[in-house]
């Protein structure tokens, strides 16, 4: 992973945890997502549009990321993805 990406890895997971802590933090977050991830650190490109949405015990956000260019054999996208459909952290109970 490069430095960059490490970066705005950490401070990802930094944000998240302030979100949790801080509900004036995490209203603000959702009110303004670009400049409160820009203040914590996360590069965001230019014209990137960025939406804040929380998972809860009763709603799960499915992010379908963007398809990458060029065309991409079943095999070839099978091995990106990992292959197989994982839901990772997601808790169905909070």
């Amino acid at each position: 992973m490069a430095n960059a990406e490490r970066d705005n890895a950490a401070a990802y997971g930094k944000v998240v945890a302030k979100a949790w802590r801080d509900p004036s933090f995490k209203a603000k977050l959702i009110a303004d997502p670009q400049g409160m991830l820009r203040q914590a650190g996360v590069s965001i490109p230019a014209g990137m549009t960025v939406k804040v949405v929380e998972n809860t015990g009763t709603h799960f956000h499915f992010v379908l990321p963007a398809k990458p260019p060029g065309a991409l054999s079943d095999e070839e996208l099978d091995r990106a993805s990992g292959g197989s459909l994982s839901l990772g952290c997601y808790t169905p109970n909070g």
